[in-house]
């Protein structure tokens, strides 16, 4: 599940700070002429380098951001020439693209004022998520460490975006250990990262086929469920995406496929025991959120899984039948001393227990802390 309206709704003042406006000073005569032509000469694609040059200057240099999005509307509209023959063309944008926004950035780096400074940082991640471009993407890995929540977000997205993963899945790529190298980042922000960019990282790491992004994965799924037994856990209806994502890996019977259901697993039955426990302390949303997980992944996931379609647990949410959601984990996800049915279909468990035998059912959830509601309810 995408997590973009969320995204929206966060950063809706800085959207509208970034989108409104409508004046554009950099000229496009001269760069609509070249994109036009078939062969390129030198003077040609001088051109292309002084409008990509001017146009990024512009966002550097803005002071009151109303023209901001128009500018980078118009440069991603001649990332590609016009001429669909025409290699030379976009083979120069993207240099210029890349040394300009590379030194743009460095002046923005520099910026004293914190807020304009973060203003036009996140401008040129924008601009470089636009432009789809993978050898761009050494200049979005630099913003990552970033300790700016929306300058991480959208140095995430532009290395993230479906583009770029369709790229990183070529056999032509330029540069091989590239997601590699994306992925090693993406683990060090695991820990800190907000839903959102955890979102992110999910949807990208569901589409590469490689060892380390299984093992983003089942960090991501390893937090998650941390997070649901400290009763910390923000953004529920998140799990949808990482529960698919697991169940996908399951389903390919590549890689790691016991250590891909053991999570699928647990993290499915803390779902469960959350909405179950929490029903006093949890707010509506939340209660809201879970009850679509469980159901979303019932309808998706769970029968297929098992080989048999089913709505139990659907039904027993709409009727509030706890019990029977209680019933339905046990038979499942299994219980203390009896594994459960997926348990039993892919011979997995749950890690050992305080005296190293092997757990046939999910850790038990404790106990709601007092005001789990306010501690864990999802950023506005």
């Amino acid at each position: 599940m995408k997590l973009r309206w969320v995204i929206i709704t966060t950063f809706l003042s800085v959207s509208i700070l970034l989108n409104a406006g409508v004046s554009f000073a950099v000229s496009t005569t001269d760069i609509d002429q070249v994109r036009a032509k078939g062969l390129l000469e030198d003077t040609d694609l001088q051109v292309i380098d002084d409008f990509v040059a001017e146009a990024v200057q512009e966002l550097v240099n803005a002071t009151d951001f109303t023209s901001i999005a128009k500018t980078r509307t118009i440069i991603v509209a001649r990332k590609n020439s016009e001429n669909a023959d025409q290699g030379q063309y976009r083979v120069q944008f993207l240099q210029s693209s890349y040394r300009h926004i590379s030194e743009a950035l460095r002046q923005a780096w520099a910026i004293t004022d914190e807020q304009r400074k973060v203003k036009v940082l996140v401008n040129l991640l924008i601009l470089t998520d636009r432009i789809e471009e993978l050898r761009l993407a050494d200049l979005s890995i630099g913003a990552l460490d970033n300790h700016n929540p929306l300058v991480c977000y959208w140095a995430v997205h532009s290395l993230t975006n479906p583009a770029i993963r369709r790229q990183l899945n070529s056999s032509q790529v330029d540069n091989p250990d590239l997601a590699k190298r994306i992925i090693e980042k993406f683990g060090n922000l695991v820990a800190k990262a907000s839903p959102e960019i955890t979102g992110l990282m999910v949807d990208f790491v569901a589409g590469l086929e490689t060892r380390q992004a299984d093992e983003l994965l089942i960090k991501i799924a390893d937090k998650r469920i941390s997070e649901y037994a400290n009763w910390t856990v923000k953004y529920e209806l998140l799990e949808i995406s990482i529960l698919k994502s697991l169940y996908e890996k399951i389903s390919s019977q590549k890689g790691q496929t016991a250590a891909f259901t053991r999570r699928f697993a647990q993290l499915y039955s803390y779902v469960l025991q959350r909405y179950i426990k929490g029903q006093q302390n949890l707010s509506e949303k939340q209660k809201g959120y879970l009850a679509s997980v469980l159901v979303e992944i019932e309808n998706c996931c769970i029968w297929r899984l098992l080989g048999m379609p089913q709505t139990t647990i659907k039904k027993a949410v709409e009727q509030d039948d706890f019990e029977g959601l209680w019933r339905e984990h046990n038979r499942i996800l299994g219980e203390e001393n009896k594994a459960g049915a997926l348990a039993v279909k892919f011979a997995f468990d749950y890690g050992q227990d305080s005296d190293g035998g092997a757990m046939a059912g999910p850790i038990p959830l404790s106990e709601p802390l007092e005001n789990v509601s306010a501690k864990s309810e999802t950023a506005k």
